[in-house]
């Protein structure tokens, strides 16, 4: 999966090269207005803002990290339990029942994305759970026609047919289906397109591939393909009924595991080492991941891609069609962070020292533009969301002749862009002027 980060220089002709996607004046965002001289003053001066407030609003994270993902592990275990009653009983009702826990357990885990950015244990960790796009080909059987990507030695590999795969001159054995064995496989060859484990690999074996192109439905995976004997489909149904079995576990492994980084009060872990930092650095992380999951990521990579090629293979949550909903808690996952608020699986409401009290004290101007940009983009993605209720799905609205639908996903780029040129604006107010990739990504 290929990351687009932001950086703080060329940010404006960025900004114009995502959304000239769009032909109308709307589409085009209002150049970010420089800090007021006061604010400016602020910041050069001391950082600008309070560092026992900044130090708050660092703490506020770590707790609203720790929540998200503890959410996203609890979805994942009764994403298990359903895949368990799955194999127990392989039917349409315990597969739709499978399919409904992994939509699901994607709603917390998306408002997580926002995190991986500026935060390295966390980006070097979400390869295994969330790489996309991947080549379906090295895990199961696919269409006639599948078209992998280019050059990639193990596009059609089919590891449920293979205990043994040849890479090259290299032969891998995969006799024993585990977590262990299926994490190893993650790039072989060197393609960043042979994903073997995460959400995507469970998706494509509770959905099988969308073949329907730009037109309407998602992938249609049979339950009988993991029946054994008697009308059982598909083929190799013993590994294909583990390999399922034992992605769904290392995906709950490794949500466990990231939690573990964010607990209170741990020596040595990830949270104890962000706290320990100058708060000034935990500023910067937060908004770095706002600004490269907003621009970089969501409005280019997964959104302007997918339009401008209009290809569902280019779509996020392509098997499934729930592209509109991993884009909405993408963008949600945004506005969290700024706002310091986030809405518990039990529908508690976790809020406390924010981004947003920091730049309004300093400018509350611009904070309430902020605020407004981030709310004018979640209404934006609620359209797509709204659209795909009424059964038009993100392929359908980026389908070459659908100009309504293709409106829809311009106008959400072109509110994606304007908030990234307000995150700039915010962070330049409370001194953070070097959110470049060389600095905000690893070196702090």
């Amino acid at each position: 999966m290929t990351h687009m980060p932001l950086a703080t220089a060329g940010l404006l002709a960025i900004a114009v090269s995502l959304a000239g996607c769009g032909d109308s004046k709307e589409d085009t965002p209002a150049t970010a207005q420089a800090p007021s001289t006061a604010s400016s003053a602020s910041a050069a001066g001391n950082g600008g803002v309070d560092e026992v407030a900044a130090r708050a609003v660092v703490g506020h994270y770590a707790d609203m990290v720790l929540a998200v993902y503890s959410d996203a592990h609890t979805s994942a275990l009764t994403l298990q339990h359903a895949v368990d009653a799955l194999l127990a009983t392989p039917d349409a009702a315990t597969l739709k029942a499978a399919r409904d826990a992994w939509v699901a357990a994607r709603a917390p885990y998306l408002q997580s994305e926002v995190f991986r950015f500026g935060n390295p244990i966390i980006d070097e960790w979400e390869g295994q759970v969330n790489a996309w796009p991947l080549d379906e080909g090295l895990i199961d059987y696919v269409d006639a026609n599948y078209e992998p990507a280019l050059g990639n030695p193990a596009a059609k590999a089919n590891i449920i047919a293979n205990p043994q795969i040849r890479i090259g001159e290299d032969k891998v054995d995969i006799t024993e289906i585990t977590p262990e064995a299926l994490a190893s496989l993650n790039e072989l060859g060197g393609s960043e397109a042979n994903v073997a484990t995460g959400y995507h690999a469970i998706e494509f074996l509770l959905w099988g591939q969308d073949l329907n192109g730009t037109g309407p439905g998602a992938g249609n995976r049979p339950a009988s393909d993991y029946l054994e004997g008697p009308g059982a489909t598909g083929g190799h149904n013993d590994r294909r009924r583990a390999y399922l079995s034992a992605v769904t576990r290392l995906l709950v492994s490794d949500l466990e595991d990231m939690t573990g980084h964010w607990q209170p009060g741990v020596a040595g872990n990830y949270r104890a080492t962000l706290e320990a930092e100058p708060p000034r650095n935990g500023l910067r992380k937060m908004l770095f991941g706002m600004g490269s999951l907003s621009l970089g990521e969501l409005a280019g990579e997964r959104m302007k891609v997918s339009l401008e090629a209009n290809s569902p293979e280019d779509e996020h949550d392509c098997f499934s069609d729930n592209t509109h909903s991993s884009h909405f808690y993408d963008a949600k996952g945004i506005r969290n962070v700024y706002l310091g608020e986030y809405t518990r699986l039990d529908g508690s409401r976790i809020t406390g020292p924010s981004l947003s009290s920091l730049v309004a004290k300093a400018d509350p101007a611009a904070d309430a533009t902020l605020r407004a940009d981030l709310a004018a983009t979640e209404a934006r993605m609620q359209v797509m969301v709204d659209r795909a209720s009424q059964g038009e799905h993100y392929d359908q609205l980026i389908a070459v002749g659908n100009d309504a639908g293709q409106q829809v996903v311009r106008d959400a780029i072109a509110a994606l862009v304007k908030q990234t040129g307000s995150i700039e604006q915010a962070a330049g107010i409370l001194g953070i002027t070097d959110l470049n990739p060389e600095t905000a990504d690893h070196t702090f």
